[in-house]
């Protein structure tokens, strides 16, 4: 199992990953929490990860923070809750709002969630319920720090290409970013139009 990776960010494009690790090159999947907090291109970071093994692929998730990975860890145990929904969950809403909407019984702001129907919902409520009951918010790593990325086609482009990768078709995604961007026009990061468009769903 890889547990944790040390190294330098080469690319980054919701919700893929590159990092450099002594010359090896590891493909990443990361929630949109974790893309907010990432370094510039060429700088170093730590990640903790969980590896995914599956038939047809290994996949390899990354978080900046040990105890969203552990919340991660805990989605992907209850029945009908994959790697990718849990990736949409943690992307969708942040830890914290996602431990107040269990421990409220807030199916319907669930439901807003990529691939979490009713019955989803009230599962995730009832299996989390405990599981949760302890859990505390870790200190954020930092300010978050994103590259530029001129040109709003780019940004729109770059936002709906993340927001469909976690979940979200392509319609509905476009109008998340066209809604964002009509209300915010002088956006200037593809991370901060994702981080709103989310955020206006639940």
């Amino acid at each position: 199992m890889i547990g944790r990776l040390k190294g330098i960010l080469l690319e980054k494009k919701a919700p893929d990953l590159l990092l450099d690790v002594n010359g090896v090159g590891y493909e990443l999947l990361a929630p949109m929490s974790t893309f907010y907090q990432l370094p510039p291109l060429g700088q170093g970071v730590v990640l903790f990860t969980h590896l995914v093994v599956r038939e047809d692929a290994h996949q390899l998730f990354a978080f900046l923070e040990e105890q969203e990975r552990a919340l991660f860890r805990a989605l992907i145990k209850v029945t009908g809750i994959g790697p990718k929904v849990a990736l949409a969950i943690l992307s969708g809403v942040p830890a914290e709002e996602f431990v107040r909407l269990v421990q409220t019984n807030d199916v319907t702001a669930l439901t807003k969630i990529p691939g979490i129907g009713k019955k989803t919902a009230e599962r995730l409520v009832l299996d989390m319920r405990d599981r949760l009951a302890a859990w505390q918010s870790a200190p954020s790593p930092g300010v978050p720090v994103v590259q530029k990325i001129a040109g709003s086609h780019h940004l729109s482009e770059d936002a709906e290409t993340a927001l469909i990768s976690l979940g979200y078709k392509p319609q509905e995604a476009a109008k998340m970013v066209m809604r964002v961007l009509k209300d915010k026009p002088g956006l200037e990061r593809s991370e901060e139009i994702i981080r709103l468009a989310l955020r206006a769903m639940v």
